[in-house]
Formats: C-alpha cells, structure tokens, sequence
C-alpha cells in the first residue's frame, strides 16, 4: 500500500482530496449574524430607534400631550439655544459633573481595595464577598428608603451616632435639607449601594493574573507595593477601562437616588441631567426640548467615554 493510503487509513482522511469537507465562508458569517440577530434587534428598537426618534423630535416644538390648536412644527435649532441659556441646565450639569468627579475615583479605588481583601486568604472571604455585593442586588428604590431613614434630621440614626461619637460636641446636620451637605449625602449612599458591583468586576481581573507573575517577584524580593504597581495595575488595565467608562455613565444616569431623598433641592443643589430631562419632558410635557436635552447628555457621555478610552486604555483593552 502507497504511504500516502497508509497515511489516509490512519488518520481517517479520504484518499480523494474531492472527498474531504468543505467549508462555507458564507454560510460560517451566517451563524454569526444569527448569534447577534437578537441582540442587535433588541439594541436597535430600544437604544439607537429611541435615539433616532429623540433626535428628530429635538428639531420639533412637539409636546406629551398636543394641543389641537398648535400643531407641531419644525423649529430648528430653538430647543437647542433655549437649552444653552437656560441657567438650570447648567446647574444640572455641575452638579452631575461634580457628583462624577467624586464618586468614579473614589468609588473605583474603593472597590479595588476590597476585591484585593477578598481574593487574599482572608477567613471567611465568601462571607465578605456576600456582604459588601448584599447592596447590588437590593433595588436603589429600597436603598434610597433606608438612607433617607438614616439622615432624618435632627434625630435620625446619623445623627445620633456622629453626636454619640463626638459626646455631643456636633449638632444634628440637616443632610437632605442643607445645600452644603445634600450632594454628599447622595454621593454616600451612591458609592455604598454600587462599590459591591464594581468589586466583582476587579475580583475577576484580580483572578485571571498568572499567579507565577508574584512568584517571579517574590523570588526577586519585589516588595507588595512593587507587586501591586508593576504586575497587579498593568494586568488590570482592560479592567480600569472598563470599570471607569461604566462607573463614570453610572454616575451620569444618577436620577433614582436624587428623585426619591430630595427631588433636586434644596434650591437645585441636587438636581441632575437625567432629572432636568424628566422634568422637562413629563412633568412640564415639553417633548421637543426634553429630546434636545437627551441628545446633548448622549453627546457629553459619549465624549467622556472616549477620553476617558484614550487616556487610560489600550487598543487591546
């Protein structure tokens, strides 16, 4: 027998190269556009159609409920000046950039301290693992009915224990009544009921490091520090990037929170893009201007979003 047939018998190859398998490109590109058909579909009717539809309705005077004697019509650009000069817009937006600007750093080195406890041989780590993710999975309606239990002024839980801890010397804080410290009291809440899902992100980075990355560094005596600053942040790098984009758009959706302890106040201090747009587009049924608004806090997340890409990730992440 020829050794090419001895070969073929071998293996199992057909001595015919016309008998062997073929594969369609075609029909392998197939499979994969009917894997992601579902996603996409449901991707297109309830992000980008929805984007699409407040885009056109930004250019329009159109309201929630029409008058019959006003008929909709094309205003152009209107929404869009009105929108720039109006002063609680950009209150809005201060406070949704500053709550950002506190709650991302803080909330991500938070959850990265704590996934690193819990990947360590710490006793009782499931345990821990379960109470700091508890608050993820609680709704942020029922979260923000606690929290609201516990700034109560004057005789609320936090308030009890900060003039039990100072023996009196601090009053009672009006922390949803007082402009100065009701930001605070929703970056507090925030960052206690949303560090648990971040924590879970970085726990999965923390578990796909090669463990023979810190046995290396441990033979070459590389102190914790060293490890943590040249294996553990490099090798979390997709991870950084994907942890700040979804915390910084997090922070940007805030409304729940705001709606629930002190629907904006007092005097705006509290008020979000999100909220300004709720307002504007259900409570003062002003559609057309609503959409502009959402057009822009789409643009401004989208800019964000790819800053925050640039600067911090990679091609690869």
């Amino acid at each position: 027998m020829p050794a090419d047939q001895r070969i073929a018998a071998a293996t199992g190859t057909p001595r015919d190269p016309s008998q062997a398998p073929t594969y369609s490109v075609y029909g392998a590109a197939w499979s994969g556009w009917a894997f992601v058909a579902v996603a996409l579909t449901l991707l297109g009717i309830f992000v980008i159609g929805p984007f699409i539809m407040s885009l056109g309705l930004s250019f329009t005077n159109q309201r929630l409920v029409q008058n019959p004697n006003v008929p909709v019509q094309w205003i152009g650009l209107r929404n869009y000046v009105r929108l720039f000069e109006d002063p609680e817009f950009w209150n809005a937006l201060k406070n949704t950039a500053l709550f950002a600007l506190i709650v991302v750093p803080i909330q991500s080195a938070l959850s990265l301290s704590l996934a690193m406890l819990i990947n360590s041989s710490l006793p009782g780590r499931n345990v821990f693992r379960t109470i700091y993710f508890l608050p993820v999975i609680i709704t942020m309606t029922i979260i923000c009915v606690i929290w609201g239990a516990l700034y109560i002024f004057p005789g609320g839980a936090l308030n009890s224990a900060l003039s039990w801890l100072t023996f009196g010397a601090l009053d009672p804080v009006n922390w949803l009544g007082d402009r100065n410290f009701a930001l605070a009291a929703i970056i507090l809440c925030s960052i206690w009921a949303s560090v648990g899902f971040q924590m879970v992100i970085y726990l999965a980075g923390l578990q796909n490091i090669p463990e023979e990355l810190y046995e290396a560094a441990r033979l070459d005596e590389a102190s914790g520090w060293q490890q943590f600053k040249w294996i553990t942040m490099p090798m979390l790098r997709p991870t950084h990037v994907f942890v700040l984009i979804a915390t910084t758009i997090f922070c940007f959706k805030l409304f729940t929170q705001v709606q629930i302890l002190t629907q904006g106040g007092p005097r705006g201090a509290t008020n979000t893009l999100v909220r300004y747009i709720y307002v504007n587009g259900f409570s003062e049924l002003r559609v057309g201007y609503a959409s502009a608004a959402t057009v822009v806090f789409l643009l401004i997340v989208l800019a964000i979003a790819m800053i925050q890409r640039a600067i911090v990730g990679t091609d690869e992440a």
